[in-house]
């Protein structure tokens, strides 16, 4: 289990303490105009994930169970400054690698006005940031690295250092991001499913030029909403969050996978046009200097397209959303994953999600993948209920319905799941 961040708390609550206590900086804890403000919230969780078929790989088992923590610490203080402080921890039964220990969040926050009508903002410290309109995947959310190990999706996120300083006004919302530190993707071990054919060795990892440590990675973003179409462009330039997976060696007769980074250049777009009951959406990347699955450098541009629908089911008191997107890479079949084991290069989103007006906030959603030209194909189904104000009930079935060969993550055709989890929420 990795403990590397485990410093870090101290740190920045230190950090907080003395933002809200050095003169010039804050007002005299005497002159507070309320005492410090502290809140505990979070999730405990056990959840199991049944496999109905054997891995195809050595030593893969057919159930994986554990546990999640994941509370957060809010404390505000003079001001308005405020502190959280979000830790991460799960403990799986079958595989050492899904056991980990993560700091979701834990941040300074400062903000101030900007004029009569303006402000900004700054994050110091682990942070989680979100870009991008898609469904699917999102193309332009290039900030925070993947916790794969949590779901092979792609949607969880390592705690990412950095300081986020953020302006907004009329004229829209400017984003200004310092990248310190990389942190290397998290991947299953030998024992675990969803995993490629060779492990990925997590000791050893290589950069192209700038170490793990005080990168200069920087990353910047404009939004503004233009009546019904909201914009955003934004720009990376650092070291990349996806890694060509590169064997280097053998251990005993077993290939190893190491993970390399490059230094990139990324142009992002995002537009979201609401029409009535229609959101329209767009995402496109342009990236160069980065590799592609055979290991040549390739500058390639990327696009999903598509949108969503929603209505109102009267007779069962419940909201309909219909989605649809279609996803375009021009490396084609030399295009690396992204943020899940999937690669889409030519590939057709579905789905719907079904949310019943109840105090039980009951969810239903499914989807399906689709490859344009070849027969792969991925069925997601999720559902998702409240019992009580404290418990709540999450269930999710995917089903790799044919796989071809010639995929990246032909190894994991086996790999079907299903996955409960049981919560209790304070």
């Amino acid at each position: 289990m990795s403990t590397e961040l485990s410093c870090w708390p101290v740190a920045f609550a230190a950090a907080f303490v003395l933002t809200c206590t050095v003169p010039g900086m804050a007002q005299d804890v005497d002159e507070l105009p309320a005492p410090f403000v502290i809140e505990l919230s979070g999730r405990l969780s056990a959840e199991s994930r049944l496999f109905p078929r054997p891995g195809a790989l050595a030593g893969q088992q057919l159930r994986a169970s554990g546990a999640v923590a994941e509370p957060t610490l809010y404390v505000e203080g003079g001001a308005g400054r405020s502190f959280t402080l979000t830790p991460f921890f799960r403990y799986d039964d079958t595989d050492p690698r899904r056991t980990h220990f993560d700091l979701r969040e834990a941040y300074l926050l400062l903000f101030g006005d900007v004029g009569d009508s303006g402000g900004w903002e700054a994050r110091l410290g682990f942070g989680q940031v979100f870009w991008g309109v898609a469904e699917s995947h999102r193309l332009v959310d290039v900030v925070n690295q993947v916790d794969l190990v949590e779901h092979p999706g792609g949607d969880s996120k390592l705690g990412q250092p950095m300081a986020h300083v953020t302006w907004f006004g009329h004229w829209g919302m400017l984003e200004v991001i310092a990248l310190p530190v990389h942190r290397a993707r998290t991947f299953p071990g030998r024992q675990g499913r969803l995993r490629l054919p060779a492990v990925v060795d997590h000791s050893r990892v290589e950069y192209e030029t700038a170490p793990p440590l005080w990168s200069q990675d920087f990353a910047t973003r404009y939004g503004h909403s233009l009546g019904a179409v909201d914009l955003g462009i934004s720009f990376f330039r650092g070291t990349s969050r996806e890694p060509y997976l590169q064997p280097v060696d053998m251990v005993g007769t077993r290939p190893v996978l190491v993970q390399h980074y490059e230094q990139i250049q990324q142009l992002g777009l995002e537009v979201q046009w609401t029409l009535a009951s229609w959101l329209l959406k767009a995402e496109a990347v342009g990236r160069a200097d980065a590799r592609n699955l055979l290991g040549l450098e390739e500058d390639y541009v990327a696009a999903v397209l598509g949108g969503e629908y929603t209505l109102h089911a009267s007779a069962a008191n419940a909201t309909v959303t219909l989605l649809a997107e279609w996803s375009y890479d021009s490396r084609a079949d030399a295009a690396t994953p992204g943020r899940s084991p999937n690669v889409l290069q030519d590939d057709v989103f579905v789905g719907a999600r079904l949310a019943f007006d109840d105090v039980q906030s009951t969810e239903l959603a499914a989807s399906l993948v689709s490859d344009v030209r070849k027969p792969t194909r991925a069925l997601a189904l999720e559902f998702g209920r409240r019992i009580t104000n404290e418990w709540s009930l999450r269930a999710e079935a995917a089903a790799l319905v044919s796989v071809d060969q010639d995929e990246f993550h032909y190894a994991m055709r086996r790999d079907s799941f299903i996955d409960v989890s049981l919560s209790y929420n304070f």
